[in-house]
């Protein structure tokens, strides 16, 4: 399995024709039996975060990350190797409109 996690920054705005977009490559993803799930997220000011620090919940409102690009959206896919988890990212519209980083899920975690 591989995470796609898809990143932009605060001026990024979607528009109609990459929305469909979008829908077309999950369709087209799902189709070729790949794609586990997926969503788009709530902006960056709606997230918590969670940490304990000495023995104490700590939480804060907001993301845990401070960049300019912000996590806006995920899908998990399932591939046979690195390189075909590559092929896929490119074919994501988002690829074109914002970052995918492509990452390993830990094998020996989920199975």
């Amino acid at each position: 399995h591989y995470l796609l996690i898809i990143s932009h920054d605060d001026l990024f705005r979607p528009t109609e024709d990459l929305l469909k977009n979008i829908g077309a490559w999950i369709k087209k993803m799902e189709d070729r039996g790949v794609r586990v799930y997926g969503n788009p997220l709530q902006p960056p000011g709606a997230a918590t975060t969670v940490r304990i620090r000495d023995g104490k919940l700590v939480v804060t409102k907001g993301p845990f990350s401070k960049s300019k690009e912000k996590m806006c959206a995920y899908e998990l896919i399932e591939c046979s190797s690195q390189e075909e988890a590559i092929e896929i990212a490119s074919q994501h519209p988002m690829a074109k409109a914002a970052t995918i980083e492509v990452r390993p899920v830990w094998k020996e975690l989920v199975e």
